[in-house]
């Protein structure tokens, strides 16, 4: 869907750029479960890993403020930003909310699911696997979608995004 005009190529590489704040999101909230417990999905999880463990770095250092940090500077600089091209900032805010399910997920787990289940059971790794694999999915069609120069069209998420996103 490009109705809301072209976008140059700069704008696609930024667009793809927010989509890494997921994936950070993912493997600090799933990463050591998948490494640890054995899951078929270490060789995966490891894949991902290596290539962004500089940025890993930076975005769990400082002790933890980061992406507090992030997103704040994300939503605040960019998203409300009517000077940024709409397709940077419809990509952002879907990148937000992406991170803000994860979030979700890691409160309802911390809080809820943690002391029903041990992560070592069929359920913590289903749950865990499943996020992992979700966001990684997620992650890449629309890394693929930004770089094509398209919206990226994810259920709900998306329509959050557009209605959150001025003109």
């Amino acid at each position: 869907m490009t109705w809301r005009g072209s976008s140059s190529p700069t704008d696609r590489i930024f667009a793809c750029l927010t989509y890494l704040l997921p994936l950070l999101n993912v493997i600090g909230l799933v990463g050591v479960v998948l490494a640890t417990s054995g899951s078929f999905l270490a060789p995966l999880l490891a894949l991902v890993v290596i290539p962004l463990s500089p940025l890993l770095g930076i975005y769990y250092g400082f002790g933890g403020f980061m992406p507090l940090i992030v997103f704040f500077a994300l939503y605040l600089l960019v998203v409300r930003n009517d000077r940024v091209a709409h397709f940077i900032r419809f990509n952002a805010m879907q990148s937000i909310l992406i991170g803000i399910l994860l979030s979700l997920f890691s409160i309802i787990w911390s809080y809820v699911l943690a002391s029903i289940f041990p992560t070592t059971s069929l359920v913590a790794q289903t749950l865990f696997n499943s996020v992992f694999l979700a966001t990684l999915g997620v992650s890449i069609y629309c890394i693929f979608q930004s770089a094509l120069g398209r919206y990226a069209e994810i259920p709900t998420i998306s329509e959050a995004a557009y209605t959150q996103v001025r003109y």
